[in-house]
């Protein structure tokens, strides 16, 4: 063969040096760009030392082509489509990408193999990788337009391994995955926080409250009402319907089993099971159980995290949450541990334990993942309790923060810390939620017998999951009405990663949806 043109170099720099080492015979011209491939099909017998090279040319013709003049990759799409720069190649030689990247790389003869050549949305990068059964399913569901509930049924497989195939092909750029519709109005502040991080949700919570069953009985309780449970049946039915909320918000999901105790649900473990089949995240927040217990859940799915309370160090907590609590909780957070289980610690701040957290920080220290609170609620029989005090939260504040710094395990949940980062200069954390204050914007709380509140530590009844589908219930004035929030935090430098908490207000008496957050001390 006569020396390569400079083009041809350029464009399959791998081959032309494997053609140096192949003594082909002249064959007329030198090829071109656009015919090296052929010309390599076309002559099999004479490729001794490399007979993949046409292959192999293949795929460099396609890189060179990604690279040089893509196909426009659209910006938005309205739902999955297949990546318009993406070239599906029937080769048959397999770990011919990995030669492109190194001689090393031995190419073995495979039958119907492919290899996939994509330029990246976002990046730019053109990538080249063989293709696996996950890979070819996810462009079959796309490309004929097959509901994912019917590539499940078809295939014998949950519907959440059908969606978890295609949110990874997403994620490497093979499909174009539409954006979330859980997005903060431009209005919402903009000041002091730009950008997406902490106004685009791409994960939606169910806190589902799926029993008021307890074997405990706090002094802070919530709600004590009989609310009789859901049966299964309409228990799964909520499933479905928080499914196509997600696939019609585009965002992926998560059920946070709460109660009273989730676990004594006499369904429980059916619903937890039906929820990883449909390919939910889970997570629960719960009392101290046995080890079996949380065994049998491992089997099914592994937890996002359990998260226990403890409200301060083991005389006070005991006397808020019963004799021998303390006790039993530190033992279960070791049982979780065992477990690979993630666990967080929840404390509920109080006049009485705001000298108890920094201490009971350090109790903690390598026994939990995450330790945190939240202001009390003074709803339901937490009413009878003192709430922390205004005058002294800043300095709780600073002091907490300071500690944080030299505790892994002390985590920042409440918005108004935001306040204090912001008069620093220091970056933002997501607050409450991971966007301010979430309550019908991230997550929405589904009581036992199907009422939907904004947020469960105040009343904040939004609709009725039996009478109306959640995506509906959450389009409707009362969700969109919690989600703005109050009219005083509007036009505030931090709103998308504070808000205050609706709860606290409420539980104040101040008008929610009008006054700030009593504790607030943002100047105005």
């Amino acid at each position: 063969m006569k020396p390569l043109p400079d083009e041809i170099r350029s464009a399959y720099p791998v081959c032309s040096r494997l053609l140096a080492e192949e003594p082909l015979p002249p064959d007329g011209p030198a090829p071109t760009v656009e015919d090296l491939p052929r010309r390599l099909a076309a002559t099999p017998a004479a490729l001794k030392r490399h007979p993949y090279l046409a292959d192999l040319a293949r795929i460099e013709q396609a890189i060179h082509k990604l690279s040089t003049d893509p196909p426009g990759i659209p910006s938005r799409v309205d739902r999955l489509r297949l990546n318009p720069a993406l070239v599906l190649l029937p080769v048959s030689w397999q770990r011919l990408p990995e030669r492109l990247q190194d001689d090393r790389a031995a190419p073995a003869p495979v039958p119907n193999g492919f290899v996939l050549v994509w330029k990246a949305p976002g990046s730019g990068r053109v990538r080249a990788a063989t293709a696996d059964g996950h890979d070819l399913l996810a462009l079959k569901i796309v490309s004929e337009a097959i509901a994912p509930r019917q590539a499940a049924e078809d295939g014998g497989v949950s519907l959440g391994t059908i969606d978890n195939i295609l949110y990874a092909a997403s994620q490497r750029g093979l499909l174009l995955a539409p954006p979330s519709r859980i997005v903060r109005p431009p209005a919402f502040g903009r000041e002091a926080v730009d950008g997406d991080q902490f106004r685009v949700a791409r994960c939606f919570t169910l806190q589902w409250h799926i029993t008021q069953a307890c074997d405990l009985h706090c002094r802070h309780c919530y709600d004590r009402s009989d609310r009789q449970p859901l049966p299964l049946v309409e228990a799964l039915r909520v499933l479905d319907d928080l499914y196509d909320f997600c696939q019609r918000m585009h965002v992926y999901g998560q059920v946070t089993f709460t109660g009273g105790n989730p676990l004594l649900y006499p369904h429980f473990d059916e619903v937890y099971r039906q929820s990883a089949e449909r390919g939910f995240l889970t997570a629960v927040l719960g009392n101290p159980m046995p080890r079996r217990r949380i065994e049998t859940l491992l089997r099914i799915q592994d937890l996002e995290f359990y998260q226990v309370s403890l409200e301060g160090l083991a005389e006070h907590n005991d006397y808020i949450r019963g004799p021998g609590h303390f006790q039993r909780t530190m033992a279960f957070l070791d049982v979780l541990r065992e477990l690979n289980v993630s666990t967080m610690v929840m404390l509920t701040l109080t006049d009485a334990n705001m000298g108890q957290v920094l201490p009971l920080a350090e109790r903690l220290r390598g026994r939990t993942g995450v330790f945190t609170f939240n202001r009390l609620s003074p709803v339901g029989e937490g009413a009878d309790l003192s709430p922390a005090g205004t005058g002294r939260y800043r300095a709780f504040l600073e002091d907490y923060l300071r500690a944080a710094r030299n505790n892994p395990a002390m985590r920042l949940k409440d918005n108004l810390f935001n306040i204090l980062l912001h008069e620093r200069g220091e970056p933002f954390f997501g607050g409450c939620a991971g966007f301010g204050c979430g309550a019908a914007f991230n997550f929405v709380s589904l009581l036992p017998d199907g009422e939907v509140h904004a947020c469960r530590k105040l009343p904040s009844l939004i609709g009725n999951i039996r009478e109306r589908s959640l995506y509906d219930i959450y389009r409707d004035a009362p969700a969109r009405r919690f989600r703005a929030g109050s009219k005083a935090c509007r036009g505030c430098a931090i709103r998308p990663v504070c808000g205050g908490c609706l709860a606290v207000s409420h539980g104040s008496g101040l008008n929610i949806f009008r006054e700030r957050d009593p504790y607030c001390f943002m100047e105005k």
